[in-house]
């Protein structure tokens, strides 16, 4: 199963969650049996986020598929940062769950850089029922990933993660569209909470166009408001070149994740995930133009779509292609 595909299944089942995460909201509540981390809890959490070097390579993993395995592995391919994607957690939330994590994090020497989730579902990948099922755009689901979000900056504090990610879904590209603007109200309170605990929130793109996002960042005008940069899912949403796209969004960029694709060609499709590489996305001129604007973050490899037993072996693959690129860009290669 790949992890889109698990994501998929995650968020289905969570989906009967949605109105237990409105009800209850942050702090002190329960759900299925877990205990929210209480404001408490997260005013205690006093610690700085650990610095990585910049470009510093990384893998997205879901550490709910076996935590220390999962961090093992991280460990053992040879990176030193990881991307949690938390939505196998939603609803498991705990100080000591925190601890687990954090513990694991310092015995395999890693820094996670940001952690994402997109639940409660439904979900679909897709043209056809995307554009009402993805982000905070749509209004059946938008206050449960809200509050989603939220908890996920509050349990993202206590393990001195400094940025929250997510995709905010099929943005209107009409500014006077009602859901453009609830969805801008929606994303400036997630994004105000994670102002509080010191963090930045990012909007991964995809669904959106560069500019359509670049509006959006405006008008939440809210400096922890940036850009998670997926360099082929503006490929995959036919969307945007990533090299042209930097244009318009580079200088909010803060967190990237390197995967490469190809344009849809099926109109209800996305397109293809491939092998970095392969695929359409330039990462020597999309790197370079980061490096120039001083781009200190890291750069985080998601392969979604390989087969289990095929994984690790493009992961190794991927990881040497980007050492390559990374390595010309910072000595000033074109």
């Amino acid at each position: 199963m790949n992890r889109r595909e698990f994501l998929s299944q995650t968020v289905v089942q969570t989906g009967v969650m949605a109105a237990a995460f409105s009800a209850d909201r942050l702090g002190g509540s329960s759900l299925g049996g877990s205990t929210w981390i209480s404001p408490e809890d997260v005013q205690a959490a006093g610690e700085a986020p650990a610095a990585v070097k910049p470009m510093a390579l990384g893998l997205v993993i879901e550490p709910s598929n076996g935590p220390e395995e999962t961090l093992a592995r991280v460990k053992n391919l040879g990176f030193t940062t990881c991307f949690f994607s938390l939505d196998g957690y939603l609803g498991k939330y705990t100080p000591a769950l925190a601890r687990q994590l954090k513990d694991l994090l310092e015995k395999y020497e890693l820094v996670a850089t940001a952690a994402e989730v997109v639940g409660p579902g439904p979900l679909v990948w897709d043209f056809l029922d995307g554009p009402s099922t993805i982000g905070v755009v749509p209004r059946a689901t938008r206050t449960a990933r809200m509050d989603a979000l939220k908890q996920t900056s509050d349990f993202a504090k206590l393990l001195n993660i400094p940025a929250v990610q997510t995709h905010c879904g099929f943005l209107p590209e009409d500014p006077r569209d009602p859901l453009y603007h609830e969805a801008v109200a929606a994303i400036h309170e997630v994004a105000q909470h994670c102002a509080g605990n010191g963090q930045d929130l990012l909007m991964e793109t995809g669904q959106e166009t560069p500019t359509t996002m670049s509006r959006t960042i405006r008008d939440v005008n809210l400096p922890n408001l940036g850009v998670g940069m997926d360099t082929a899912n503006l490929i995959l949403y036919g969307k945007a070149n990533p090299v042209d796209a930097m244009d318009i969004l580079g200088p909010h960029v803060r967190s990237v994740h390197a995967k490469d694709g190809r344009w849809p060609t099926d109109p209800m499709k996305l397109g293809e995930e491939v092998l970095i590489g392969t695929g359409r996305v330039d990462f020597m001129a999309v790197f370079s133009r980061l490096h120039r604007l001083g781009y200190t973050g890291a750069i985080t490899i998601e392969r979604e779509t390989a087969q289990p037993e095929q994984l690790i072996a493009d992961v190794k693959q991927e990881k040497v292609y980007l050492e390559n690129v990374i390595a010309r860009v910072q000595r000033g290669e074109s």
